[in-house]
């Protein structure tokens, strides 16, 4: 919609400017909207300004150089308003002012539009300039009237405004130059709409003696009367003379009503054009409509039997395979999601066009957040052997308010295209509160390269903070009581931006480059989805990118504290997992081996959160001083595997002396290694008993599965490959009768499937009257996964049928109309209703609760999601 009206703006100052020779005496072309005060909010919003008065700068005149329409008050409250929108280039400062908040023109537009006919103001100082001149004003109808229409009917059909802007001193030196450079004639052009106090509009006041010849001028308004009256200013020259001048200045008269005639016909000229550019507008945002409509249909029609087909793949790799066959089967499925993506990246960015994209406000877990980041990167990073990480501080809250699926989506992206570009190295995801960042913008050392997190050098995050806002004199950072405004930054080390490419990196489906292209391969549209999601949430995104160094991308969000005071949050944990974790773990004390600083500040951070206190050490002769002489006994040891390599037979015989330190219980090795199933770590360990291996990147759930076995403490089961959800789920799910409704056979197979692998007893329907009927109480079903799209009767309401049905049971047994013990001695009937949706996309969520469902999955079901949906209800 902005670029639509910014094309039309450009078009009106080009037209206007390229025809200006057929209005010589006009200095300018403007148009002007009727707006209604109902329409004011939503048409500012549109326009990106406020509607200005006038009537200021009517009192108190400015100089040219002083005037600044930014600086102008808002326009007052009253019915309607007539701001300009479209304006010639050399009047384009009249744009956003309120042609009825000035006293002459609000009576010139009124008459006009009363009239139908063209009107023009009494002499008064221009804006800017403050010369004399007038303006014609026109009414524009939105559809063509009648010769004899009523003055309220005109009213009721005026669209807008037109206007012309004459400036009088410009205009009568331009058609009387030589006349006036004799200096033998003086010439007065007045307004004498008054006769007893005509104003003057050109010319100095002169004695009344000697020969005068008065004209009348016909500017177009009959309602306002003009003359022209020229004097010698000596001796009264010949009569032949006075009469040849007569003639002169009639037939100068004659021309100055023809070109008033030609300037009026020309303005009704413009007056039709700009009716065709309304009428092209609206005929730009309908297509706009369709092909954001055609893409949503498209877009769930192609994702709904794309869920089949993932689910499908999900259920054969349950079944026996070669190696072969799995490799098929997790290249196909591995496409699938690709294609998927793809299809809700172009859904979003049509979202984005229509302006239909908005945000969820829940709470959420931000570190539980970005630990599901991780996990969907570990793969590719450990492949590459590039070391990944994410810091949080201290500072930060662990519950939000906001968007956690699309604060997802901008990370992934950003990561994503990190781990794409970068082949050594590392990529760290840094989050911090923009106050305690605020400070350190100008702070610039030669040694901050040599202590990034893989001793890589890097592109400076500083350097892209200087165009933030938040961080200028004038920005402005939300200090709401529970505002919380998040700086996050993705560093990498990877290939970096071309200086040529920098600039169209945030335009949609743009590439850095054709070879790029070829070799990583996306869509590039990506960066410019984040760039809107960063706008929605009223934050900034910028980058700074050296070639062969690296890149990092920096952005800004704002939330709502998920807690009622700051002491609150900093006792939580990240989730119901870690909360049970930590308090395993509470009281032990751990040393790590890291010569990094920002590398042992990472580990750190994801030791504290498990509730271990952490002291960290740069070599061994450091740590076993640490271990002998400290005052509390040390009962774990996390070694960096850089430490670990640079001297194989120091780390080996450290760990064998960790058996002779004179403690009860001698501390647990352990090694922080980027890829466990690299050779070079296997060889590292090998031979040696009492050391076990954490894979990176760090996250809670994995760190403290991993401690809990080492230490055995807690439960000890191995959550490699999925293993922990899958049996959490068998312990939720297995003897549960669950009722399954789909319009959909295949998806009904893949989410009975699903289901029955976790145990469950499942039973299917295809439409929402059957699910009715079905969970008429009393029944026996513990939970329902419902479809949103059906015929005849979709998800949403079937939902509140049953939710109807269900309240009204329910009162019955309280008044006592229906007896307990017919419905199971269940006096409150509540069936857990779960959408089932391919809509990945965040808008449905107030829709299923608004209807009266508990909650909803993603289709195919991923174990983690549906755990998490599930276990609210099933413990």
């Amino acid at each position: 919609m902005a670029k639509t009206l910014l094309l039309l703006i450009r078009t009106f100052a080009r037209y206007t400017e390229r025809t200006a020779f057929e209005r010589p005496l006009t200095s300018g072309v403007a148009y002007a909207v009727r707006v209604l005060h109902s329409e004011r909010e939503q048409f500012e919003k549109q326009q990106g300004w406020t509607i200005k008065r006038m009537d200021t700068l009517e009192k108190d005149p400015v100089h040219k150089d002083d005037y600044n329409p930014d600086l102008l008050e808002p326009s007052p409250i009253q019915e309607e308003y007539a701001p300009v929108i479209f304006a010639q280039d050399i009047v384009s400062h009249v744009v956003s002012l309120d042609m009825l908040s000035g006293k002459e023109d609000r009576e010139n537009v009124l008459r006009a539009r009363k009239s139908g006919k063209g009107v023009l103001t009494a002499p008064f100082r221009l804006l800017k300039t403050n010369r004399l001149g007038v303006i014609l004003t026109f009414a524009v109808y939105k559809r063509d009237l009648p010769s004899n229409a009523t003055p309220n009917e005109r009213i009721q059909a005026t669209d807008g405004y037109l206007g012309g802007v004459f400036d009088i001193e410009s205009l009568v030196e331009k058609l009387l130059q030589q006349l006036a450079s004799k200096q033998t004639i003086l010439v007065n052009v007045l307004d004498t709409t008054n006769h007893s106090h005509p104003i003057s509009m050109y010319g100095l006041n002169a004695s009344d003696d000697g020969l005068e010849h008065v004209s009348h001028l016909n500017f177009g308004d009959p309602f306002r009367k003009h003359e022209m009256r020229c004097r010698f200013k000596q001796k009264p020259p010949w009569p032949w003379l006075a009469i040849t001048t007569s003639i002169g200045i009639l037939v100068i008269a004659l021309l100055v009503g023809h070109i008033f005639h030609a300037t009026v016909n020309r303005i009704a000229k413009v007056e039709d054009d700009c009716h065709k550019m309304m009428e092209l507008k609206k005929q730009a945002e309908a297509a706009d409509v369709a092909k954001s409509q055609f893409l949503a249909t498209v877009s769930h029609e192609i994702r709904t039997p794309m869920n089949g087909v993932l689910g499908m793949l999900h259920m054969l790799m349950d079944t026996v395979l070669d190696d072969t066959q799995l490799d098929y089967v997790r290249t196909a499925q591995a496409s699938g999601r690709a294609l998927v993506a793809l299809i809700n990246e172009v859904l979003d960015q049509a979202k984005i066009e229509s302006g239909k994209l908005e945000l969820e406000e829940v709470q959420f877990d931000l570190r539980a957040v970005l630990d599901d980041v991780l996990s969907l990167f570990s793969g590719k990073s450990q492949d590459k052997g590039v070391e990944l990480a994410v810091y949080i501080s201290d500072r930060v809250p662990e519950m939000l308010i906001g968007d956690p699926g699309r604060f997802r989506q901008i990370i992934t992206n950003l990561m994503g295209n990190s781990i794409k570009f970068t082949e050594k190295g590392h990529i760290l995801v840094t989050v911090h509160l923009v106050e305690e960042v605020v400070d350190s913008i100008e702070v610039e050392t030669e040694s901050s390269w040599k202590s990034t997190l893989s001793g890589f050098p890097v592109a400076d995050r500083r350097h892209s903070w200087k165009g933030f806002r938040a961080f200028s004199q004038e920005g402005s950072i939300h200090c709401f009581s529970d505002s919380i405004n998040l700086i996050i930054s993705v560093e990498d080390t990877g290939e970096g931006i071309p200086l040529e490419a920098q600039s169209r990196v945030f335009t949609p489906f743009m590439q850095v480059g054709p070879s790029i292209s070829r070799t990583h391969g996306g869509t590039g549209i990506g960066l410019s989805i984040s760039k809107c999601l960063v706008n929605l949430m009223k934050g900034e995104i910028g980058f700074v990118s050296i070639p062969k160094i690296g890149s990092t991308f920096t952005f800004t969000a704002v939330f709502s504290s998920g807690c009622s005071s700051s002491k609150e949050y900093k006792g939580q944990q990240v989730n119901n997992q870690s909360n049970t974790v930590s308090s395993e773990f509470q009281g032990m004390r751990a040393l790590v081996v890291d010569p990094r600083p920002v590398r042992a500040k990472v580990s750190r951070y994801h030791i504290q959160r498990l509730g271990i206190h952490v002291e960290v050490v740069s070599d061994w002769n450091q740590c076993l001083s640490s271990i002998s002489k400290g005052n509390s006994a040390i009962h774990m040891v996390l070694i960096e595997q850089e430490v670990w390599d640079r001297d194989l037979n120091s780390s080996t015989l450290f760990i064998n002396n960790l058996d002779k330190i004179n403690h009860v219980t001698p501390p647990k090795a352990f090694l922080l290694s980027n890829s466990i199933s690299s050779s070079r770590a296997n060889n590292a360990t090998s031979g040696v008993c009492n050391l076990t291996v954490i894979p990176k990147p760090l996250r809670a759930s994995m760190l403290a599965a991993t401690l809990q076995r080492a230490m055995g403490v807690g439960n000890k089961v191995n959550p490699r490959n999925g293993e922990l959800p899958s049996l959490s789920l068998r312990n939720l799910l297995l003897g549960r009768k669950i009722l399954i409704v789909d319009d959909n056979n295949v998806n009904l197979k893949v989410a009975a499937g699903a289901l029955k692998k976790y145990g469950a007893d499942v039973v299917s329907a295809m439409r929402g009257i059957e699910a009715i009927e079905l969970l008429a109480p009393p029944h026996e079903f513990d939970a329902c996964f419902m479809d949103i799209q059906m015929p005849e009767m979709d998800g949403f309401e079937a939902t509140r049928r049953i939710r109807d049905m269900e309240q009204n049971i329910n009162d019955r047994i309280q008044f006592g109309e229906l007896s307990v013990e017919n419905y199971k001695n269940i006096s409150n009937w509540h069936v857990p209703i779960l959408a089932m949706t391919a809509d990945v996309i965040q808008a449905t969520h107030e829709e299923c609760l608004r209807c009266g469902m508990d909650g909803y999955v993603s289709k195919p079901f991923e174990a983690e999601q549906l755990y998490r949906e599930v276990s609210r209800f099933f413990q």
